[in-house]
């Protein structure tokens, strides 16, 4: 082919990234990110009651800013090259719209209403609610949680119950509710009104129930007996799903203005980030896909005819086209991975950022710069230390410090650690929540084998993945098979230039697309027979412990 470029932008929790990439080469020509800056002194956020809300200008002039960056980077010849346009983003990630497609944030009377605003997939405010939508989805006739399992107060369903219930001059103004990532695109391509806007597939099938045997979303009758708001999104939520490839449009004049680039530059529907990661890094049949990173999300793609006759969604959520088009998409996962380090390191750190310090003792400017060594530092050395041999502490931490995703959904448990005495150090501490964590990925793992799927290898991309040696031989050893670790410091971008790429018409399909522009593997990590079998008896005393804290045993 001639030599053409794509741009993924990566719409992240905390930041947004855009990689322009040569479809010819698969190289990285240019790449760019860019903290949100409301969201970066967590404006709108309360996690008292785990609030987390996200400001569409936000989104909008980062949006513009890392596009302009990376198109700066590629210089005005890499900029008459580009053909394609995708993005990816957090999900369930959604928020109120007016009739326009215009975020109720964006108008006068909601600039600083966090309701008003996206809705963050890590935002929990609405359990009550996905109970409650979980008894009307699965009585009747047909039972609309068959593919995704017990409903989640990360969906979109439950999300929009709650903002309308709790707030009525929301309620009001909204005329339908649109996710991040169909709105981004939409913008892009100049497409945000309801009844023009595009869904994607990814969206639609996981967060909203979408699916061809039931005829689309679940029934108008079925969502009003919720509340009868519900029924009126239903009949506004007018577009058929598109797969992730498909060509929403060209750039819009307004957009291609701003970024100098040409009206005839393609824009494709995208994808959650993580789906677009496992795109970006090869996903294919019997591979399983792990991005860890603060939480875990686990996919994998299955034809249709192999899920038949297969109860799988106590251990993962499917959906069809969600990852891969033409596949039914697995989507499995852990609330919290990289967070619970997070969340011990905040609890070590704790003096050093809130004791009063007399400045005699520790000047100011000291405070800071030990501040910022220490939390630089503090999780590498915890987990050297942790890797050494010694102590008699046999702690068993469980993974659920933002409740249990999979296998069987429960939002409400809260996480257990048992064994702790007086000679407990904070490195067994550390040592006991990796293995929690690691643990919570055999568990999903095991469930996902019970249930039927073949599991031939398994990719690992993600901070995590690619930071923590010491992690990664615990999961291989866990597991009990060889772990392939992605280079790929961009995987989430990187899907989203193969769908750009097929959007611009560069390649007949995703597949296609992947093997041009995607790495090959080798395994990074193998099990270690010994360790495998030393892990068995602590993985049977963590599943003991969480029958025990949920209340199943007495």
């Amino acid at each position: 082919m001639d030599r053409q470029y794509v741009i993924g932008v990566d719409f992240g929790s905390d930041s947004a990234r855009a990689i322009v990439v040569d479809a010819c080469s698969a190289e990285v020509l240019a790449e760019a990110s860019m903290l949100y800056p409301r969201w970066e002194k967590r404006k709108y956020c309360d996690s008292e009651c785990s609030q987390y809300r996200q400001h569409p200008k936000d989104y909008l002039e980062v949006l513009e800013g890392v596009l302009k960056e990376v198109l700066d980077q590629a210089g005005s010849s890499g900029r008459e090259k580009i053909a394609g346009i995708a993005v990816d983003t957090t999900g369930s990630t959604v928020c109120p719209v007016d009739e326009e497609g215009t975020p109720l944030a964006m108008l006068d009377a909601f600039l600083e209403e966090p309701d008003a605003m996206f809705h963050m997939w890590k935002d929990h405010t609405a359990v009550k609610e996905a109970r409650e939508l979980n008894e009307h989805f699965s009585k009747g006739g047909t039972d609309y949680t068959q593919f995704q399992g017990e409903y989640s107060a990360e969906w979109f369903w439950a999300k929009i119950l709650h903002t309308v219930r709790k707030n009525p001059a929301v309620k009001a103004a909204a005329y339908t509710w649109v996710e991040h990532t169909d709105w981004i695109a939409g913008v892009l391509a100049g497409r945000t009104r309801p009844e023009e806007i595009v869904h994607c597939a990814c969206a639609a099938g996981h967060k909203a129930l979408w699916n061809s045997r039931f005829g689309g979303l679940p029934a108008r009758d079925c969502l009003s007996g919720a509340d009868p708001y519900l029924g009126l999104i239903h009949d506004r939520y007018s577009q058929q799903p598109k797969n992730a490839g498909e060509r929403i449009g060209m750039l819009s004049p307004k957009w291609a203005s701003k970024l100098g680039l040409s009206e005839q530059v393609s824009v494709a529907v995208g994808s959650f980030d993580a789906h677009a990661g496992a795109v970006g890094v090869g996903i294919s049949e019997r591979t399983l896909v792990k991005v860890a990173g603060t939480s875990t999300v686990d996919m994998m793609i299955m034809k249709p005819e192999d899920i038949k006759g297969k109860n799988i969604s106590v251990c993962c959520g499917m959906a069809e086209n969600s990852i891969v088009p033409g596949f039914y998409g697995c989507e499995a996962g852990q609330s919290a991975f990289g967070d619970t380090y997070v969340w011990y390191k905040r609890i070590l750190m704790w003096p050093l950022e809130h004791m009063y310090i007399p400045e005699e003792i520790l000047p100011a400017q000291m405070r800071t710069g030990l501040q910022e060594y220490m939390a630089a530092r503090m999780i590498c050395e915890l987990e050297k230390a942790a890797q050494e041999e010694g102590g008699d502490e046999k702690l068993t931490a469980l993974d659920w410090f933002n409740g249990r995703r999979y296998p069987c959904l429960n939002e409400t448990v809260k996480s257990s650690i048992s064994g702790l005495s007086l000679g407990t150090a904070a490195p067994d501490i550390y040592r006991a929540l990796v293995k929690g964590t690691i643990f919570g990925s055999r568990h999903i793992y095991d469930s996902l084998v019970e249930a039927g799927a073949q599991i031939d290898r398994v990719i690992c991309v993600g901070g995590v993945a690619q930071k923590s040696r010491y992690i990664m031989q615990m999961l291989s050893d866990v597991l009990d098979v060889p772990i392939m670790v992605s280079k790929e410091k961009q995987s989430c971008a990187r899907g989203a230039c193969v769908f750009a790429a097929v959007g611009a018409g560069l390649f007949p399909d995703v597949q296609a697309a992947q093997r041009a522009l995607c790495e090959t593997y080798e395994p990074t990590f193998y099990p270690r027979k010994d360790m495998h079998e030393k892990y068995q008896e602590e993985y049977a005393e963590y599943l003991e412990l969480g029958e025990y804290t949920e209340g199943r045993r007495g």
